[in-house]
């Protein structure tokens, strides 16, 4: 069976938001298409404690986007963003939440960062979502979302390493650094990752 992870469409990750990926609502659409087509979809949710560690306010002097070393992982700082029970962590209102079938919510331990579906980034915690995958049968993986080199990344890098066939929908993702993205997609390549628009996937 193949299932559908659409990763952080959330409202911090779109214009307006706190964190927001250039065209990220454009995915909108796709992804809203993508859920009637498949028999099973699961969303993510970033999920942040107010004063989360991965957030430059809980470091003094620390701008956004530089980094540091976290508990031993290197940890880029973000802006303010998905914390709990706020508006920006929200699902918005545009995407048909209500097809889905499950919701995994990441990054809800204080000290580390979470990027992936699957595991926190020091995979000291699994979401679950991989069991729940294998309990359902599901053995293929399209994954969706927002950002593409960051937690979409992240995803379909566990979700191969774990033994599904996994295809980034490319239309269904925007980055917040294309040229990041092209180095992330070459490494994910490699690992047997597809990559393909949502017309091109197949029934």
């Amino acid at each position: 069976m193949k299932a559908l992870i659409l990763v952080d469409i959330q409202n911090d990750f779109l214009p307006g938001g706190n964190l927001p990926v250039s065209g990220g609502d454009a995915i909108i659409p796709v992804v809203n298409a993508l859920i009637e087509r498949f028999p099973l979809t699961a969303l993510t949710q970033d999920w942040h404690p107010a004063g989360h560690l991965s957030f430059a306010s809980a470091h003094a002097g620390k701008e956004p986007f530089e980094k540091i070393e976290l508990d031993g992982l290197e940890q880029i700082l973000w802006p303010d963003h998905c914390i709990q029970g706020s508006v920006g962590a929200a699902f918005p209102e545009s995407v048909d939440t209500n097809a889905a079938v499950a919701i995994f919510r990441k990054g809800m331990d204080p000290r580390v960062d979470s990027y992936s579906a699957f595991f926190d980034n020091g995979r000291r915690r699994r979401t679950g979502l991989a069991e729940w995958l294998k309990g359902m049968d599901v053995d293929s993986v399209c994954v969706a979302g927002l950002a593409a080199e960051v937690c979409v990344a992240y995803t379909a890098r566990n979700a191969a390493e774990l033994g599904f066939a996994t295809t980034v929908v490319e239309d269904g993702t925007r980055a917040l650094s294309d040229d990041d993205f092209t180095r992330v997609r070459e490494e994910l390549s490699d690992l047997g990752v597809q990559f393909r628009k949502s017309t091109a996937l197949p029934d």
